[in-house]
């Protein structure tokens, strides 16, 4: 999506940007130096002139990304209060709305080392859902790593539609990425340690939760390792969590073991908090090791 955020709270000042949770994390992870391919479909308007370019210079392959004409491209803003940020959307309808099971470029999911896919993908419409289903099984059954960040937006489902397609999405999935506050919405639970339980209990055999400024508790059914957080000047939360997702893919990808993948992910969200914008403040792979080598 286009994204427009307010740089000044409570005044009409909005800096123009790119957001989409996963179009966020293929980005981290182009910059974080894997081989990336991005799969949806963009409404054949200047907004998706905009994010074709975009994917063009960070070296993401966007060459089965569908146009699609007389539908819309994604719009969102982001608002700043005391207690964080807020979003509001224009995405009803839009070109990624329309994704349909037989759109899905099975053989660039055959091909992937890991399919990341999202909540929001899960949400936006009753055909994404299934297609994101659907490219799940496809990734399974060749051999394809299946990521899954549950980025759960109450304002585009109701919780118990959303708890029922998540639930689903984790028995899909090889590697479960949700934040505690996602994670505390769908379980109930408020302990970390009581959250991992549930997540691997629904089938995930590897779980990273998001702690936000308190860094993050990754598992592996065995192993629990909480990475603490970098006190950091933040200034804008915005897609820190897709930072944090893609960073730790890319690590992954590269054969870090996942408390490796974890510790680096975490400082590259750290970095990409004190910027406005989900975009323009994603780290590249200098950036994080630098701020790793001086811990």
């Amino acid at each position: 999506m286009l994204e427009f955020n307010q740089t000044r709270p409570g005044e009409p000042q909005y800096l123009q940007g790119f957001g989409g949770d996963t179009s966020n994390a293929v980005i981290a992870a182009a910059r974080a130096g894997a081989r990336t391919c991005y799969l949806t479909r963009i409404g054949a308007d200047w907004f998706g002139d905009e994010l074709m370019a975009l994917w063009q210079r960070e070296g993401v392959d966007a060459s089965a990304v569908e146009r699609e004409r007389d539908t819309h491209t994604g719009i969102y803003f982001v608002t700043h209060r005391d207690g964080g940020h807020e979003f509001s959307y224009l995405r009803a309808g839009s070109a990624a709305s329309h994704m349909t099971p037989a759109w899905l470029p099975r053989e660039r999911v055959r091909q992937a080392k890991i399919l990341h896919v999202s909540g929001i993908s899960l949400a936006i419409s009753p055909t994404a859902r299934e297609t994101v289903f659907e490219a799940m099984r496809e990734a399974r059954e060749a051999g394809t790593q299946v990521s899954f960040d549950s980025n759960l937006r109450l304002q585009l489902w109701p919780l118990e539609v959303a708890r029922a397609a998540i639930t689903q999405a984790v028995t899909l999935c090889d590697l479960f990425l949700p934040s505690l506050d996602d994670a505390a919405a769908l379980s109930g639970l408020n302990s970390p340690d009581a959250i991992l339980d549930w997540a691997h209990a629904l089938g995930a055999p590897q779980v990273v939760l998001k702690l936000g400024a308190d860094g993050a508790l990754a598992s592996d059914g065995t192993r629990r390792q909480h990475i603490d957080g970098l006190p950091v000047p933040a200034l804008d939360a915005t897609g820190a969590g897709d930072c944090f997702c893609g960073n730790l893919l890319a690590r992954l990808a590269g054969g870090d073991t996942l408390w490796t993948a974890a510790h680096y992910a975490n400082a590259a969200a750290a970095l990409a908090v004190q910027g406005f914008g989900a975009v323009a403040p994603l780290p590249y792979r200098h950036q994080v090791e630098a701020l790793l080598c001086d811990r």
